[in-house]
């Protein structure tokens, strides 16, 4: 499949997909913690950043790496000065903070080849990994030459310096019925 012929594809699709060399991958669907915990960081962050230049975003923006070709979605974002691929403004190329919500059938691919497709896009300062089963924020931050984990879990404030915000934990999972843990549904 060309580029032309997935983007086209995408604009009538009751689906999502992903595109890479030619290849397109239906997008999973979610549970409800999934779906809340993507909601909730796309409202935390855009409340945090209110009166600011840059804007947070949902699932419904298009990401694409220039440098693997990679097409994809991430559950929420931030991006200032936002550049597009297109005058349609549906592929961003300039996000500077990814969020991805943890979820069992996407956590080794959102931790493993699509982080290494987000790394490859220099504006991302900051890739944040939410989790379905407890209440715990991974943030990676770009620094020179590597990336810097921090690890944020109830009660504490997730810090995004390239922003200057902080958001609470709490708020954040406020209300949301988390998945269980996988070992106690059977998984191993």
């Amino acid at each position: 499949m060309t580029v032309e012929e997935y983007l086209a594809l995408e604009e009538t699709a009751s689906e999502r997909h992903e595109f890479l060399d030619g290849e397109i991958y239906a997008m999973s669907g979610g549970t409800a913690a999934h779906d809340d915990l993507s909601v909730a960081m796309g409202v935390q962050l855009h409340a945090a950043l209110r009166g600011r230049p840059c804007r947070a975003g949902g699932s419904n923006m298009r990401l694409k790496s220039l440098e693997t070709g990679v097409y994809t979605y991430a559950d929420a974002y931030v991006a200032c000065d936002r550049r597009f691929e297109d005058e349609t403004r549906t592929t961003l190329l300039n996000p500077r903070v990814v969020v991805e919500v943890l979820s069992e059938g996407t956590e080794a691919y959102d931790r493993g080849d699509k982080f290494a497709h987000y790394r490859s896009i220099p504006s991302i300062t900051d890739y944040v990994l939410v989790a379905t089963t407890a209440r715990r924020v991974e943030v990676y931050t770009r620094r020179a030459t590597t990336w810097e984990l921090a690890i944020y879990s109830a009660g504490d404030t997730m810090r995004l310096a390239s922003l200057d915000i902080g958001l609470h934990l709490d708020a954040i999972y406020e209300g949301i019925e988390l998945d269980p843990p996988r070992h106690a549904a059977g998984v191993e």
